[in-house]
């Protein structure tokens, strides 16, 4: 099993990240997943008889890298899922898209619902029966004269949301075979969870975690990443 990149944790919560390709939590594709990992992680380092508790709070779509928080114990997970109910959470992501973004910034706003058998995700009519409204607010950062990197920030946290949403404006993320035009030409989706703010469960600290994606892997070495995530 890979080592598991551990950004910080206590006995209230471990954040860590998650690499690409990789599920949040077990799927039918039986691969190892997230929620898996750091249950063991968990129970290796503190020789935990049985099962270490850990909750799941959030995720991330499987082709998605970057930073996960995970709860362990369920009063910390109540209190982490809380505030990602009531968008306390701040969280901003790095997306690489296909084609040079003319519009600086924008702000998105559709209605989207999910097929949950085929696992894809449609923008529809606000009045259509279980359209969910998806909103997010992007800056433009560079390109390199074929592709762009943006920073994106959600407001809700739909399934693919800032995949088709980018994509129907355009701009596409690169290695999206499911909203974008490409067939497997990368094997990273161009998408990161870079910063992740929240209140900590217990002394209500206000924490922030950055983390770069590896910078010798495609498509993040077209760009200097660490330029952009820092702590400020």
């Amino acid at each position: 099993m890979e080592k598991l990149d551990v950004l910080y944790e206590d006995n209230q919560i471990v954040v860590v990240l998650k690499p690409h390709n990789v599920p949040s939590v077990a799927d039918e594709s039986n691969d190892l997943d997230m929620l898996s990992r750091v249950k063991a992680f968990v129970k290796e380092k503190y020789n935990k008889e049985g099962e270490a508790f850990i909750g799941l709070v959030h995720r991330l779509d499987r082709p998605t890298g970057g930073i996960m928080v995970f709860a362990r114990n369920s009063k910390s997970a109540k209190r982490l899922s809380e505030q990602f109910q009531t968008h306390s959470v701040e969280k901003t992501y790095y997306a690489i898209v296909n084609g040079v973004v003319k519009n600086k910034t924008g702000h998105l706003l559709n209605y989207l619902k999910k097929n949950e058998k085929e696992n894809i995700v449609k923008i529809v009519p606000m009045s259509e029966a279980g359209a969910k409204k998806a909103e997010l607010v992007y800056n433009y950062l560079e390109d390199d004269g074929k592709v762009s990197l943006v920073e994106v920030k959600i407001m809700t946290g739909r399934s693919h949301q800032i995949r088709l949403q980018m994509a129907n404006v355009g701009h596409s993320l690169v290695g999206d075979v499911k909203y974008g035009k490409e067939k497997g030409r990368t094997s990273n989706l161009g998408l990161w969870a870079g910063k992740l703010s929240f209140e900590h469960p217990t002394t209500k600290q206000r924490m922030v975690f950055v983390a770069c994606p590896d910078k010798e892997v495609s498509p993040w070495n077209k760009f200097n990443m660490e330029k952009y995530l820092t702590y400020f």
